[in-house]
């Protein structure tokens, strides 16, 4: 729900001709266009008048350049998102909650490295010291609420403060504090009630004192105790057909970790204030802006709150937010001075924040993405690159691989634990992810062997070993039909999120709400695998007999009844 989009971590210059190539401007009579023109001509066809859009700011030394929006703020009330409409932020609140720690932690109320029994002294640290810092980084080791089973289906509930920590409080580590990067909605909860234990007022009324309200920032709130009238957007998730009204979720739980709204305007007068080095000593936004160590070797690519990194080799700051309804995303390049905030009102189904706010940064600085086109290759030649590469100082928790494999013609491509998917060829060598901005170049050596694979993401550039072959893909079993066909139908997951189960033939098939049908194949009688998603599904029974399907996905197990 409030995920962050990660990005590469170490930079390695390599030579390679066809990523650069990539990287230059489609024609001469494209870079002549006004700048303001090029970034219509980027987001326009993105978005269509009817569906849900996106408002978008680009900023450069200290001017607006751009400002526009797309789409509809209402679907059914053919309202049009204007750029001051007000949008949720989802997880870029992180970065207000970062700042306030680091206000309070100059007044001397709490320091960095203050344990967090300090603040909550029957916390269960089982032994371990958790600090302020491993809060503020991703490495606290405490298990994320949002990525816990059944939590999708208790999102809409109203919780306390208290409550929402007593649902993940007891749970087991799942590292030893510092060792570790993985994103946590949990520890920027935890930030979110230090603050209010420290300064004695709520984290609404603490961000809105001290910095909504010194730097203008009048259309920017915890959602619920908005101060303005400015018109807000509806929330959508893609359908099969169309767009829907998004879930229900009760901000009480995402809170510190992703509740505020805000518009392109006030995130401009964030980025200005952040620039002229308001709010905070020069030290303290150093700190923000500096990836956090694991290991003199080992970066995280994350600092208090944003993401660091580089985009065309300048270096970047950013955040992106994916929250019920909305995705969004924020960049600042503070060499170029250049800042980029994209805001969308629908959480899937059309264009990547992300990747259009990158796009439209390097546009700004005189250096865009090319799209690559597509180079056919013979299905034959793709053996040539399946296997298993070292992400290596990619990767922030040890134990990351890239799989890459070959099937029904395509390249497939899963980092870790994710779902895989298919790589589009644009050399002999070379693939791409249609829609982003990733690239993979693969390297042989005297004897025609793939050795490395280069990974470059929006200008970051890392280089991954081979390190083993491709796993074999996991062999379906034939089954009863019979006995499947008493349990296909619609069950229903959550509010407003099903999954149809169905077969034609011997081949079977499930579709989530809002997704395209993907074969599903039988481990066994009770069990089915994805080759498209890293999930499993399996079939229990109630109490009552009724067939029961469970979902396996992200360790998370969610149970869902029939639908009669």
């Amino acid at each position: 729900m409030l995920k962050l989009s990660a990005v590469a971590v170490a930079v390695i210059l390599l030579s390679n001709p066809v990523l650069a190539q990539a990287q230059q401007p489609a024609t001469k009579a494209a870079a002549a266009q006004p700048l303001a023109a090029r970034l219509d001509a980027l987001f326009k066809p993105q978005y269509k008048a009817d569906d849900p859009g996106a408002t978008v700011i680009v900023v450069k030394n200290g001017k607006t350049v751009f400002r526009k929006a797309y789409g509809a703020a209402d679907v059914a009330a053919k309202t049009p998102l204007t750029p001051g409409t007000v949008l949720r932020l989802g997880s870029i609140t992180k970065q207000f909650t970062a700042v306030a720690i680091l206000m309070l932690a100059e007044e001397g109320k709490l320091a960095l490295n203050d344990p967090i029994t300090r603040f909550f002294p029957d916390y269960p640290t089982q032994g371990k010291v958790i600090t302020v810092e491993h809060l503020l980084t991703h490495t606290s080791g405490i298990v994320s609420y949002t990525g816990k089973s059944g939590y999708v289906s208790t999102m809409a509930k109203d919780l306390t403060v208290a409550q929402m920590i007593d649902g993940f409080r007891n749970d087991p580590l799942e590292f030893e504090p510092g060792t570790q990067f993985r994103y946590n909605n949990s520890g920027y909860f935890l930030l979110g009630a230090i603050i209010e234990r420290v300064s004695g007022t709520s984290y609404a009324s603490f961000l809105e004192q001290r910095i909504f309200t010194p730097l203008g920032m009048k259309d920017t709130a915890y959602e619920g105790v908005e101060r303005s009238s400015a018109p807000r957007a509806v929330g959508y998730s893609a359908q099969e057909k169309g767009f829907a009204p998004a879930q229900p979720l009760s901000m009480s739980q995402p809170y510190a970790a992703g509740a505020l709204v805000s518009t392109v305007d006030d995130l401009a007068k964030w980025d200005a204030a952040i620039a002229s080095g308001k709010l905070l000593k020069p030290a303290s936004w150093k700190m923000a802006f500096t990836s956090y160590k694991l290991s003199p070797e080992k970066s995280t690519d994350y600092g208090y709150g944003w993401g660091v990194g580089t985009l065309q080799g300048t270096p970047m700051v950013d955040h992106g937010g994916g929250i019920n309804g909305f995705r969004t995303h924020a960049l600042r390049l503070p060499e170029q001075k250049v800042f980029v905030a994209v805001l969308s009102n629908a959480d899937s189904g059309n264009a990547n924040p992300e990747v259009l706010a990158k796009k439209a940064a390097a546009l700004a600085i005189g250096k865009p993405f090319m799209e690559p086109k597509e180079f056919k290759l013979d299905a034959r030649a793709l053996d040539a690159f399946t296997g298993v590469y070292d992400i290596g100082n990619e990767q922030r928790d040890g134990k990351e691989k890239r799989t890459f494999t070959s099937r029904d013609g395509k390249l497939m491509m899963a980092r870790g634990d994710r779902s895989p998917a298919a790589l589009t060829p644009y050399s002999k060598y070379g693939f791409f992810f249609p829609g982003t901005l990733a690239r993979f170049e693969f390297e042989r050596d005297a004897q025609g062997k793939v050795t490395h694979v280069t990974v470059d993401n929006a200008g970051e550039r890392t280089r991954n070993e081979r390190v083993g072959d491709a796993p074999a893909e996991r062999e379906a079993v034939k089954i009863d039909n019979a006995g499947f066909d008493a349990r296909a139908g619609a069950y229903q997951l959550a509010p407003q999120f099903t999954i149809t189960v169905s077969r034609e033939g011997e081949r079977y098939y499930a579709q989530a709400t809002g997704q395209r049908k993907i074969e599903i194949f039988p481990a066994s009688q009770d069990v089915f695998f994805s080759r498209d998603v890293n999930a499993e599904l399996r079939f229990e029974q109630a109490a009552d007999g009724a067939p029961v399907a469970v979902l396996h996905q992200n360790g998370q197990a969610t149970r869902g009844t029939r639908l009669q």
